[in-house]
C-alpha cells in the first residue's frame, strides 16, 4: 500500500454490537467493535465456529442489522440508509464472495460475472468488455462461455470473484471463500485473491477459517469472547 492509501478509510465500523433475542434471554454475538479498512488492503477475521464471524460480514455489508454502532462505507452510513438506497450502495462499493459460488447454473461463466453490471443497467456492451476483463484477471478468459458445470470447484469459486471485481467496488467481503475447496486448488484461489489485492487497489475482508490464507493479510483479526481483537497488536503487547 501507498502512504496516501494508509490514511484513506473506505469502510469504517465504530463501536457496532450484535445482540439476538430469543424468548427471554438477550445472546450478544459481538458488542463494542472496531475496524477501519483502508483503500486497498487485505484485512482477515479468524476465530471459532459460531463466534459470529459471517454475522459481523455481513453487518459491515448491510445484509444483517446491528443494535448499536454505525457502519460508513465511502462516506455514508449504510445502516441509517432506506432499504432501496442501501441496496444501491451495495451494488455500486460492495463486491460479496461466498464459501459456495452461488452462480446461475444457466448462465455462462461470462453472463454470470455480466449480471450486476446488467442489474445496474448497464449497456450490454459495456458489461460484457468489463467482465471478460475480470474474467482474465483471474486467469479464466478462456473459460468465459462454459457453464458453471462445466467448470471445476477451483473455477467456479474464481468466476464468482470475478462477478464480485465487476462492478469496481471499493470493498470486497469474502466468507470463507476456499472453504469448499481442497487444499490446492485453495491455494490457487488464495494467489489469485491476494494478488488482486495488490494490483486493482480494492479493500479486502476475508473470514476464514484457513490460518495460511489469514497470515498473509496485511492485518489479521480474530473474534473471540465476543469482541474483534487485532491479532498482531495482541502479540506485540
Amino acid at each position: 500500500m501507498s502512504n496516501a492509501n494508509l490514511h484513506t478509510v473506505v469502510l469504517d465500523a465504530k463501536n457496532i454490537s450484535k445482540t439476538y433475542r430469543t424468548g427471554p434471554d438477550d445472546i450478544v454475538v459481538w458488542e463494542n467493535v472496531d475496524l477501519q479498512v483502508y483503500v486497498g488492503e487485505t484485512i482477515s477475521i479468524i476465530g471459532a465456529s459460531g463466534s459470529g464471524k459471517s454475522t459481523l460480514l455481513n453487518a459491515l455489508g448491510g445484509l444483517d442489522s446491528i443494535d448499536g454502532g454505525e457502519v460508513t462505507l465511502a462516506g455514508h452510513k449504510i445502516h441509517s440508509l432506506a432499504e432501496i438506497a442501501r441496496t444501491q450502495l451495495r451494488n455500486r462499493d460492495l463486491g460479496f464472495v461466498y464459501q459456495f459460488h452461488h452462480l446461475l447454473p444457466e448462465f455462462s461463466a461470462l453472463e454470470n460475472v455480466m449480471m450486476p453490471l446488467l442489474i445496474r443497467g448497464e449497456k450490454t456492451k459495456v458489461a460484457k468488455a468489463r467482465a471478460l476483463k475480470c474474467l482474465d484477471q483471474v486467469g479464466l478468459s478462456a473459460r468465459a462461455e462454459h457453464k458453471p458445470a462445466e467448470l471445476s470447484g477451483g473455477e467456479r469459486q474464481r468466476v464468482a470473484i470475478a462477478r464480485a471485481l465487476v462492478g469496481e467496488p471499493k470493498v470486497v467481503l469474502l466468507d470463507e471463500p476456499t472453504g469448499n475447496l481442497d487444499q490446492q486448488t485453495a491455494q490457487q484461489v488464495e494467489d489469485v485473491l491476494l494478488s488482486l489485492s495488490q494490483t486493482i487497489g480494492m479493500a479486502f475482508v476475508i473470514v476464514t477459517h484457513d490460518e495460511a490464507l489469514a497470515g498473509r493479510a496485511n492485518r489479521r483479526y480474530k473474534l473471540s469472547d465476543r469482541t474483534l481483537i487485532e491479532m498482531d497488536k495482541e502479540l506485540a503487547e
